[in-house]
C-alpha cells in the first residue's frame, strides 16, 4: 500500500503537522512554509524549520498534548517511523494520513498524493518529474557490486529487499546481498563474511557510524572495500531524491 488513508480531511489543510523528518522537508520544497504548524525534534531539514517551528516530540515519542494544543487539520506520519498506537490515538480526534514508502515508486506516488492533499499538484508533479530525470543519469553498467549496507552496530543490522533503501541500492547499482531477507534484519560478522560482499557500506544514521568504525571492521573484513555513506541519501524518500542521483553517482565514482 502506497499511501494508507486513516482519515481525509474535507478541505485543503491550513495547519499541518509532520511526523515525518524527509516528508517535513518535502512539505518546504512545495512552498507549505505557513501550512506547517510542527515538526518532530529529528526534523533537521530545513533549518530555518528546524529552528522556528513548533516540536512535537520525536518520532517514535509523539507529544500528543503538544499536537492537541496545535488542532492541526492534517498529521501526516509514516507507518515504519511512528508508533502505529500513537497514531491510531491521535486519528480519534485529528486527520491523519499515514504514508508507507518502501520503493522509489512508491516515493513518487506519495509525492503525487501529497500535492493533491495540500493543493500543491503542480509543484509535486515538477518535483516527480526532475526526480526522474536526475535517475536517468546514473551510470550502473557493468556495476552491480554486491554489497552490505549497515544501519547499527552491536548488535549488527543491515537492510532487506523490502525496503527502500534496498531499492535506491538496485538504483545505482550495487546488489544488496541480504535481500532475500525481510526489513531490518540482525546480522553477525559471520553472516557478512559468509555472504562474500566486495563493498560494506556504513551508513550514518540510524547509527553514526564514523571513519573510526571502518578501521574496526577492515580488520576483520580483508579485502573487503568499507566505506561511509550519508544515510539520508539512501533512505530520505521526498525532495532529498534530488540530490541522491548525483550523491551516488560520487560514491560509485569513488570504487
Amino acid at each position: 500500500m502506497l499511501l494508507q488513508k486513516v482519515v481525509a480531511p474535507s478541505a485543503p489543510p491550513k495547519k499541518i503537522i509532520s511526523l515525518v523528518p524527509s516528508i517535513t522537508e518535502l512539505l518546504y520544497h512545495l512552498g507549505l512554509d505557513e501550512e506547517v504548524a510542527g515538526i518532530t525534534k529529528f526534523c533537521l531539514h530545513p533549518a530555518v524549520w528546524f529552528r522556528t517551528k513548533t516540536k512535537t516530540g520525536g518520532t517514535k515519542n509523539i507529544n500528543i498534548k503538544k499536537i492537541q494544543e496545535l488542532q492541526p487539520d492534517l498529521i501526516i506520519a509514516n507507518k515504519e517511523e511512528n508508533v502505529k498506537e500513537q497514531i491510531d490515538e491521535l486519528a480519534q480526534n485529528f486527520n491523519v494520513w499515514v504514508t508507507d514508502v518502501n520503493s522509489v515508486a512508491d516515493a513518487y506516488d506519495m509525492i503525487l498524493h501529497i500535492g493533491t492533499l495540500t493543493s500543491t499538484t503542480t509543484a509535486a508533479e515538477k518535483l516527480v518529474t526532475n526526480i526522474k530525470n536526475e535517475f536517468t543519469k546514473f551510470n550502473t553498467a557493468g556495476v552491480f557490486t554486491k554489497t552490505a549496507y549497515l544501519i547499527w552496530r552491536n548488535p549488527f543490522m543491515t537492510v532487506g529487499g523490502d525496503t527502500f533503501i534496498n531499492d535506491m541500492m538496485h538504483h545505482c547499482g550495487l546488489q544488496n546481498v541480504f535481500a532475500a531477507q525481510s526489513r531490518y534484519p540482525k546480522i553477525d560478522m559471520a553472516a557478512i563474511t559468509a555472504a562474500a560482499c566486495h563493498l560494506v557500506i556504513l551508513s550514518t544514521e540510524p547509527y553514526p557510524f564514523k571513519e573510526k568504525h571502518i578501521a574496526e571492521l577492515q580488520q576483520q573484513l580483508p579485502g573487503v572495500k568499507i566505506i561511509l555513506a550519508n544515510g539520508e541519501m539512501f533512505s530520505w524518500y521526498g525532495s532529498r531524491m534530488l540530490q541522491m542521483p548525483q550523491y551516488l553517482q560520487g560514491l560509485l565514482n569513488g570504487l
